[in-house]
């Protein structure tokens, strides 16, 4: 019986070759729109998560960083649609 097949191995990530599965996924987009720009972008995309991988990041971590990169160091605590905004009562 292998080492790997025990209830603790259970949560470990999907691989697709040396990928992580959610990581492959641009090459889905790549076989619905099979253009060069787009197997090129699915490459681009890979190539990312492979240097986050290897910088030991996971896919999930990759994509907060990513999100946190984009939006900067602003957090606000309401979100904007559940400020409440004034409003004219016209009589």
């Amino acid at each position: 019986m292998s080492a790997d097949l025990h209830w603790r191995n259970t949560m470990k990530p999907a691989r697709f070759f040396a990928l992580d599965a959610r990581a492959a996924a641009p090459f889905f987009v790549v076989l619905l729109h099979a253009r060069n720009w787009t197997f090129a972008v699915a490459i681009i995309v890979i190539i990312v998560f492979v240097v986050a991988e290897r910088r030991g990041l996971t896919f999930e971590a990759a994509i907060r960083a990513l999100r946190s990169w984009i939006v900067g160091n602003r957090r606000p605590a309401v979100i904007f649609t559940d400020k409440r905004r004034m409003t004219e009562y016209l009589s």
